[in-house]
């Protein structure tokens, strides 16, 4: 792999690949997120083809290049939480989530130009996540500090929103946005790294 693109803005995905010792740029896709799943494993591979693919035409990509693109959604039994529309939406699905456990899963999305030709590789990864009971307080009081605003489910588990967190069944980097083990495999089966 010569070159990296990520195919998203998120601060805690650039992050995440900082940590794991890669230089990449960042290309952002604007498409629109449509989804025709309804398997929450499928919804999340859905979208994050979208951002790849969008991307990928963009920068019409050399020999060497991959491009890297992820959707993380929150699901309480099969209902999606994605980022709160304003602070009483954040409301709901915080009180949602209070004492209860929920999915955390990403989808990824791997296009690596090779040989005059784009090999596509796409994969899930969930994680489990058991909320503590939460007091209208607490949530109000979590929902002035602004961070719920643009997480999906309205809290952020590397932030402020890790008191609430009573335990995990996964990977953890999965809920900060990028589930880091697994993209590592991946990239190490396909021959990209």
């Amino acid at each position: 792999m010569q070159r990296l693109i990520l195919a998203s803005q998120s601060p805690r995905r650039k992050d995440l690949l900082t940590n794991m010792g890669f230089d990449f740029d960042i290309v952002v896709s604007d498409v629109e997120e449509k989804v025709t799943k309804t398997d929450p494993n499928e919804i999340v591979v859905e979208l994050s083809k979208l951002k790849a693919h969008d991307v990928y035409d963009k920068v019409k990509p050399a020999d060497g290049t991959l491009i890297l693109a992820a959707d993380t959604l929150v699901f309480l039994k099969n209902e999606r939480l994605g980022k709160p529309a304003d602070d009483k939406d954040a409301f709901r699905m915080l009180r949602e989530l209070s004492g209860r456990e929920h999915h955390v899963i990403t989808g990824v999305t791997l296009i690596y130009q090779t040989n005059g030709k784009a090999e596509e590789y796409s994969f899930s990864e969930g994680t489990s996540v058991l909320f503590s009971e939460l007091s209208d307080k607490e949530i109000l009081d979590y929902i002035a500090t602004g961070e719920p605003k643009d997480k999906a489910g309205s809290y952020a588990i590397q932030g402020k929103g890790a008191k609430f967190v009573k335990g995990i069944n996964g990977d953890y980097s999965n809920v900060v946005g990028l589930p880091v083990p697994r993209l590592y495999e991946e990239m190490k089966a396909h021959g990209i790294i």
